[in-house]
C-alpha cells in the first residue's frame, strides 16, 4: 500500500515538474475527422474440420439447417438423413472495416461460437459474407480459426484449460470486396472532433489553424471545429499540415477514483481550499475465554461452564491534524495525504470528504 502511495506521489511530483513543451500535444492526436472512421461488418457462417468439438446438431437446429442448406447449393440433399456430425459449428464473425480500404486488400477477422461447441481449434471458417449496418457485402472471410486456447483432459473427467476455445481470430481472413463511398479530397468542409469536449482546447485548436491559415478554422462549440481549405489546396493536402499543428490541451479538473482497485488519479488542475485532515485508526477486539464455574464442597449447585469477554479500544497514537493551505497544488495534496501514512483506500475516503466539505475544487468521478 505504502509503494502505491509513493507510486502516486512520485507521478505526481513529475507531472508538476513537467514544462509546458512536453504538454503540448498534436492536433491528429486529441481529436477525429469526420467520415474518417472504421466501419463494423457482421457475418454468420460455418466451421468445418472440428476434432468431435462442434456443436451437438440436436441442440443447436439452427447449425442443422445451415449445413443442409450449404450442401443443397453444392448439390447434396440431405435433407431425409440423420445427421449426427460434431465437426461442425455455427459461428458469428466479426470484423472492422477501416477507413479507405480498397477493393482486394485484407483485414482480420474474428470468429466466436452461438452453440454448445466446446472448441474452434484447428477448424475451417468457410466463405462468409460480411455486411454492413445498409445490408450490404462489403468483405468475404474464409480461414483457418485460430484461438490460441489450450485445454487437456483425463480419462477420470478432471480437465484444464487457459483461453478461450470458442472464440478465435483469422489474420487476414477477409477480404474487402467493396469500397465505402467517401470522396475525401474534393469536400469543401470537414468537422474535427475533440475526444476530450473543452472550450478552451477547441478555442486554442482553431487559433492554431489560423495562424498557419488564416480564416480556416471555426469553433463552433467544445465538440466540434470546422475546417476550410484556403484555395488551391484539397482537403487531403489541407489536413496533412493541419494534423501536426501542436497545441496544450485544457480540461476540468477531475479525480477519477477506482474502489476496486484502490486507483486514484488527479488532474494537474486539481486545488484545494484551506482544510484541517485527521487521519487515524481505531481498533476494538473482542475476546472470549472460557472460566469453569464449580459449586462449593457439599453444596447443591453444578458445575458449569461461564464465558469471560473481554474488551479492548485500541487508538492508534500520533497522528495530528494536516492543514493544507488554500490554493493548494496537486503535488502539495498528495505530499500532505502522503504524510499522514494513508493507504490509497483511506486517501480514496478522504478525497470523498474534502469534496462534501466543499474544500475539493474538482470533479469526482468514481468507477
Amino acid at each position: 500500500m505504502r509503494c502505491s502511495i509513493r507510486l502516486i506521489s512520485a507521478l505526481a511530483a513529475a507531472l508538476m515538474a513537467a514544462s509546458p513543451a512536453f504538454a503540448a500535444s498534436r492536433i491528429k492526436d486529441i481529436v477525429e475527422f469526420e467520415g474518417v472512421r472504421d466501419n463494423m461488418l457482421v457475418g454468420y457462417g460455418l466451421v468445418v474440420g472440428l476434432n468431435g468439438t462442434g456443436d451437438s446438431l440436436r441442440n443447436a437446429p439452427f447449425t442443422r439447417q445451415s449445413l443442409e442448406a450449404m450442401l443443397e447449393r453444392l448439390g447434396v440433399n440431405t435433407r431425409d438423413a440423420n445427421l449426427n456430425t460434431k465437426n461442425v459449428a455455427a459461428v458469428m464473425v466479426t470484423a472492422r472495416l477501416p477507413a479507405f480500404a480498397a477493393s482486394g486488400s485484407p483485414i482480420d477477422a474474428s470468429v466466436s461460437a452461438m452453440g454448445d461447441a466446446k472448441s474452434l481449434q484447428g477448424g475451417t471458417l468457410l466463405v462468409t459474407p460480411l455486411l454492413g449496418a445498409d445490408g450490404q457485402a462489403y468483405a468475404v472471410a474464409q480461414g483457418t480459426v485460430a484461438t490460441g486456447s489450450i485445454a487437456a483432459g483425463g480419462a477420470s473427467g478432471s480437465s484444464i484449460s487457459k483461453g478461450v476455445p470458442t472464440a478465435g481470430r483469422i489474420a487476414a481472413g477477409a477480404i474487402v470486396e467493396r469500397e465505402i463511398g467517401f470522396q475525401l479530397a474534393s469536400m469543401g468542409e470537414m468537422r474535427m472532433t475533440l475526444r476530450n469536449p473543452d472550450f478552451s482546447t477547441a478555442n486554442k485548436i482553431a487559433a492554431a489553424v489560423n495562424a498557419k491559415f488564416p480564416g480556416a478554422a471555426l469553433a463552433e462549440n467544445p465538440t466540434i471545429v470546422t475546417l476550410r481549405p484556403p484555395g488551391g489546396q484539397n482537403m487531403v493536402a489541407f489536413l496533412s499540415q493541419v494534423e501536426n499543428l501542436t497545441v496544450e490541451p485544457d480540461g476540468p479538473a477531475k479525480v477519477v477514483i477506482d474502489e476496486v482497485a484502490g486507483v486514484i488519479v488527479m488532474g494537474e488542475h486539481v486545488r484545494v481550499s484551506t482544510v484541517a485532515i485527521a487521519q487515524g485508526n481505531l481498533t476494538i477486539t473482542v475476546s472470549e475465554s472460557p472460566a469453569v464455574s464449580q459449586p462449593a464442597p457439599f453444596g447443591r449447585g453444578d458445575t458449569v461452564v461461564v464465558p469471560q469477554t473481554q474488551v479492548q479500544v485500541d487508538e492508534e497514537k500520533g497522528k495530528q491534524f494536516l492543514t493544507v493551505r488554500n490554493g493548494a497544488s496537486l503535488q502539495s495534496l498528495v505530499a500532505g495525504l502522503n504524510a499522514l501514512g494513508v493507504t490509497p483506500r483511506d486517501m480514496i475516503s478522504i478525497l470523498q470528504t474534502i469534496k462534501a466539505a466543499g474544500a475539493l475544487q474538482a470533479d469526482i468521478e468514481v468507477m
